[in-house]
């Protein structure tokens, strides 16, 4: 084998080593993510930011995920006064019922017994316990068929796309034992997008954040002391402590059935940064589903967002457009006034991508007349809104659909000019208009 042809080899075999090496790299680069799930969305809870999504608009089994709105309106009902905490609430035959059935997640409920809305909600929370959660349906409305009725308004109000619930719980409604309610069929399912689970997420977190007091409890002993005592292991084993446990994880609402697959909406909170990640019907690769693969996916999403991603201020306050620094002002004491953006602009992106993001001046046309603002003006006064701009890449927006916006205002004050003023502007705008008239006939007769 002769020299020539070894260095050959060689350095085809060098080749060869460098690009295997540079592919995952590549790849990275140019977030290729990909979650083993049906869907999958990842959001910055205090803006709604969306800062991965796939396959999030499809409407899909959430199982237990169902349940964060059955928290969400007893948290209403407790606020409003129509339930309390130390409430009673009797076993009927229906909870009684779907509380022995062990194949299910419950705790023990005595035929006839009474139990706290507190006692039936820390079985949900922590638990998912079923028949718990069809309790404080019935104490709220009276019948789950009712409370169904309320779960299906509240969604509408919320906007959450292609929203169906057909019970409290999330269960099929196959496992009621024909008890399912009213106006739902036996075999109907409670079906939402992933975008809209999310989005649930959020409206929860946002306006009854005491929901992590009790959905971050790993473990707790249901009615301690008495004969119905049992531990609840918290099914979130992201949480601190358990198998799969995440730095920061502290919630919020795992689900499982046949027709949901393993799914899960998680939120992480690392320094003053929360993410909410909703994966759903996720599997491992050999596409088999199960309780690692539904976190695994949600660790992936959140590595990705705290990873990744940090919150930058894109736009100062202050900042005027290179273009359009000023309006012009009708019968004011000067001639334009200098506009800029109000508040500054920040935003959970991914630091490589800051330049990509551009500001975009927005007018309110209906302040302006014939492009201007007449006097008085004052300091302050809003005249558009600037939005950010993604020049290349994907950009994701918002869960409530609308671009972030920030006012433009005007930075100065401009008085009405007086009647002399005005007289003055008058006469001089009429011999400009002259002027310009005389000098455009004169050069068309050239």
């Amino acid at each position: 084998m002769n020299k020539s042809f070894k260095t050959t080899m060689l350095m085809t075999v060098i080749t060869f080593l460098l690009l295997t090496i540079s592919v995952p790299q590549q790849v990275k680069a140019n977030d290729a993510l990909h979650i083993l799930a049906d869907a999958a969305i990842l959001v910055e809870a205090d803006t709604g930011k969306i800062l991965y999504e796939q396959n999030a608009e499809a409407p899909l089994g959430i199982a237990s995920m169902s349940k964060m709105m059955t928290q969400y309106l007893m948290f209403e009902a407790i606020e409003d006064g129509r339930i309390t905490w130390d409430q009673e609430y009797k076993v009927t035959d229906y909870t009684y019922q779907i509380s022995q059935d062990r194949r299910l997640s419950n705790v023990p409920l005595r035929k006839g017994e009474t139990y706290t809305i507190e006692e039936l909600y820390e079985a949900m929370a922590i638990y998912s316990a079923n028949a718990a959660t069809i309790g404080i349906a019935e104490t709220i409305a009276g019948t789950e068929s009712k409370f169904v009725e309320m779960m299906n308004d509240k969604a509408a109000e919320f906007g959450l796309a292609d929203a169906k619930f057909v019970n409290s719980t999330g269960l099929n409604n196959s496992d009621l034992m024909g008890m399912h309610p009213e106006g739902t069929g036996a075999t109907d399912e409670t079906v939402m997008p992933a975008r809209s689970v999310a989005k649930l997420a959020k409206i929860l977190l946002d306006d009854y954040p005491q929901i992590l007091e009790t959905a971050s409890i790993p473990k707790k002993i249901f009615r301690e002391g008495t004969r119905d005592a049992i531990q609840m292991d918290n099914w979130n084993f992201m949480l601190p402590g358990l198998i799969y446990e995440y730095e920061g994880a502290d919630g919020l609402k795992t689900g499982t059935t046949d027709f949901a697959g393993h799914s899960f909406a998680g939120t992480a909170k690392r320094g003053d940064t929360r993410l909410i990640a909703v994966v759903m019907k996720a599997v491992d690769h050999e596409g088999v589903g199960s309780y690692k693969a539904r976190f695994d996916a949600s660790r992936a999403l959140f590595d990705y967002g705290f990873d990744q991603f940090t919150t930058e201020e894109i736009v100062p306050a202050g900042y005027q457009f290179e273009k359009q620094k000023t309006l012009p002002v009708k019968k004011g004491t000067e001639a334009e006034v200098a506009i800029a953006v109000e508040e500054p602009i920040t935003m959970m992106i991914r630091t490589a991508e800051k330049e990509a993001y551009k500001p975009q001046l927005m007018l309110e046309e209906p302040l302006l007349e014939d492009g201007k603002l007449e006097a008085d003006v004052e300091a302050g006064q809003v005249v558009g809104t600037v939005q950010l701009v993604k020049e290349n890449g994907t950009d994701y927006g918002y869960l409530d659909g609308d671009p972030h916006k920030v006012e433009v205002v005007t930075t100065e004050k401009v008085e009405r000019a007086n009647w002399v003023t005005l007289s003055i502007q008058a006469v001089s705008s009429f011999f400009s208009t002259m002027w310009t008239g005389a000098t455009d006939f004169v050069k068309s007769l050239f």
